[in-house]
């Protein structure tokens, strides 16, 4: 295999973190496909750094599942998961990081959050369904951070690598551009009052969970 990496600079990066974050990416991007065998030496040698920051990057990638392990048989790229069950779970989690951002985010907070839901709004206006994947990932980006849970917080940074490339293709789930745009409008009228439970019902049934 053709080395997929630019080097890393060790001393502008930290290392694990920084390795985690190359690894993931070329994932997502296809420069490492499902069943591509992960050699750590060699992964190693292609980031210019030693083998115990990538040995740490595959674990926490085997713990997101984006990452296969067979000890002393291989260690390899997975592949995606059911898109349903990976739907449900962001969908839920997404109503939960809401209801607490509604009820905690400070006004400066709560106006880039709702920028970010204008961005869905727009695109779900435009009937542009990629494009509406990635402004919802920067919405919920944004609430995350907004709800003020460190554990919920932690659960999205390490298993965003996996979400991303199980939503690839996504649809959603109401298809009629005119109802989901009125939807999401409720929806944010309901953010905007701070009514966590109106807003939490609202953005499930957005996803067909309620």
């Amino acid at each position: 295999m053709t080395a997929p990496f630019v080097p890393l600079e060790p001393s502008r990066a930290v290392l694990g973190d920084e390795v985690y974050a190359r690894l993931g990416e070329a994932i997502l991007d296809g420069r490492l496909a499902p069943g591509d065998r992960l050699r750590d030496q060699e992964l190693a040698e292609w980031l210019g750094v030693s083998r115990t920051p990538v040995r740490e990057a595959l674990q926490r990638l085997e713990r997101a599942g984006l990452v296969e392990v067979s000890p002393h048989r291989y260690t390899r790229v997975s592949h995606p998961n059911q898109q349903n069950d990976t739907l449900e779970l962001v969908a839920f989690n997404m109503g939960i990081a809401v209801r607490m951002a509604s009820e905690r985010a400070d006004a400066e907070t709560l106006e880039l959050a709702l920028e970010r839901l204008d961005d869905v709004i727009a695109a779900s206006r435009a009937n542009d369904p990629d494009a509406l994947a990635v402004a919802s990932h920067a919405f919920f980006f944004v609430v995350t951070r907004a709800s003020g849970n460190f554990a919920l917080l932690q659960f999205v940074r390490e298993y965003e690598f996996a979400i991303r490339r199980d939503m690839v293709g996504w649809r959603p789930f109401i298809e009629c551009p005119v109802g989901r745009t009125s939807a999401y409008e409720d929806f944010r009228a309901a953010f905007v009052a701070r009514d966590a439970d109106r807003a939490e019902s609202l953005l499930r049934g957005i996803h067909g969970l309620n």
